[in-house]
């Protein structure tokens, strides 16, 4: 068939799409200005405050690559539509939470229900190459890192006006009409599966081979198995037990939680050795292990996340409490930052590559930390936007080439769980940014903080910024790139 006569995406699938993968940043976004009004409601410093962060991202790291393993098994529909009514359920609690230890609760639902919208986004962009023939992300792909960055936008601002207009408790009123919307685009559009998903065949068997009437089809393909017979549910129980205890020792550092590295370092032992052995893993460790160039990409993520994340909440609790400004003209200040890392996004996403736009988002992070640095509660306003300014360029960069790099270095039949991973990593670069904003802050968050802060952000971009000049098999993703807009023409 002539590339004019296929079909093309499915434009319908584009705002369930959007909306379920913006679900979880703007739940992010908006905590970072009500975390100083929730704190002075309820009594809590933000050394307790910092637990509505961590608890969101302990519970979607988690949540994410188990999420994205069962949509490649089973379709993206099903767990879409669970997940996101989990997120209006979440909402309710929050909204009517007596306690910070409810509120921390609604957010770990919040976490849960936030899990599936961005591992279903990709696994929709592959299952949509497949259909059509034609391998084109770059346009999808990058509406999907748009779409992050104009919630980014809006986040901070719509958080002060609903805390100007409602309280705090309107922040999480919020997620119940998104909830809904989410819920019903998700009902009426989202393709219902007709066959179990494709799965890959265990380490050894044969590959299916493509027949006239798809993949799999030839006469000699050896039967599908029923997907639930492929979920190795202890690989995800060990995997579990591995990441929560090591998040946990992270949320709060400190040697006497020291039994928690232990449980971690033999949780992650057992998982090794389970993975390993099973016919059908849950994160296929043989395969993931001699694709060098994707743990790379996890690894970067982790880096460049770690800074992004300390920014955005230590950022935004020492403009309130440190420099005396309002939840909403704090959000104000981050507009500008967000607003450019759209155009850059945008600008970005029509090159192929991503070595580029790496080593320039690695440079911008560093050269906003140093700034970052000279600020003091009597700092013109001016200079707060021109760091806000200065992180809107790797804000637009990162978030982009790593989204792309995953794409295309990861194994095709398991493109969500491989998203569902790159979001894990970048929780835990959001664990380590939140305990290090805490550490740094203490009691209050003062000048002094934010600058032991900035040392920290310093010496995550200086590694993020290593990591990317050494890495060589960069250039293979754009030859890729290249490739898939030379089908699209």
């Amino acid at each position: 068939m002539r590339q004019a006569d296929r079909p093309g995406f499915d434009r319908r699938l584009l705002a369930p799409m959007l909306l379920g993968s913006v679900l979880n940043p703007v739940n992010s976004t908006i905590i970072s200005i009500a975390l100083v009004p929730i704190g002075a409601a309820l009594g809590a410093p933000p050394s307790q405050t910092a637990w509505l962060v961590s608890g969101l991202y302990l519970a979607t790291a988690l949540g994410q690559p188990v999420v994205g393993r069962l949509i490649d098994l089973f379709g993206p529909r099903r767990l879409f539509l669970l997940s996101t009514a989990l997120v209006g359920v979440a909402g309710v609690v929050g909204t009517a939470a007596p306690n910070l230890g409810v509120l921390i609760g609604a957010r770990v639902l919040l976490g849960f229900g936030t899990c599936a919208g961005y591992p279903s986004a990709m696994a929709l962009v592959r299952s949509e190459a497949e259909r059509t023939g034609r391998d084109s992300p770059r346009g999808v792909l990058t509406a999907l890192a748009v779409a992050n960055q104009t919630v980014a936008v809006v986040g901070p601002l719509l958080g002060g006006l609903l805390i100007a207009a409602g309280g705090w408790r309107a922040t999480f009123a919020l997620n119940v009409p998104l909830s809904v919307a989410a819920v019903l685009l998700g009902l009426r559009r989202l393709p219902r599966p007709t066959e179990p998903a494709r799965t890959r065949p265990a380490t050894g068997e044969p590959r299916p081979g493509p027949g006239k009437n798809g993949p799999g089809a030839d006469s000699g393909t050896p039967p599908r198995e029923r997907p639930a017979t492929r979920l190795d549910l202890p690989g995800m129980a060990l995997f579990a037990a591995t990441l929560t205890s090591l998040l946990l020792f992270l949320m709060n550092l400190h040697l006497r939680d020291w039994y928690l590295l232990v449980i971690a370092a033999l949780a992650g032992a057992g998982f090794a050795v389970r993975e390993l052995r099973t016919a059908v893993p849950f994160i296929d460790l043989r395969v993931l292990g001699g694709n060098t160039p994707l743990l790379a990409t996890f690894g970067r993520a982790l880096l460049a996340y770690t800074v992004s994340y300390s920014f955005l909440y230590g950022f935004s609790q020492w403009t309130e409490e440190g420099y005396g400004l309002t939840p909403f003209h704090a959000g104000l200040v981050q507009m500008p930052m967000f607003l450019l890392a759209i155009g850059v996004a945008v600008v970005a996403g029509r090159r192929a590559g991503v070595r580029g736009k790496l080593v320039v988002g690695a440079l911008g992070q560093l050269a906003a930390s140093a700034v970052l640095l000279t600020l003091t509660g009597r700092s013109a306003l001016w200079t707060l936007v021109l760091v806000a300014l200065i992180f809107g360029v790797p804000q637009g960069l990162n978030n982009l080439a790593l989204q792309n790099s995953v794409y295309f270095q990861a194994d095709p039949e398991r493109t969500a769980s491989s998203a569902g991973l790159l979001r894990t990593f970048a929780y835990i670069g959001s664990m380590v940014a939140s305990s290090a904003a805490a550490a740094s802050f203490g009691q209050r968050a003062d000048t002094a903080g934010m600058h032991r802060l900035g040392w920290v952000m310093l010496g995550a971009g200086a590694l993020h910024l290593l990591l990317t000049a050494l890495d060589r098999s960069l250039g293979r993703v754009a030859t890729a790139d290249a490739r898939a807009a030379a089908d699209r023409r």
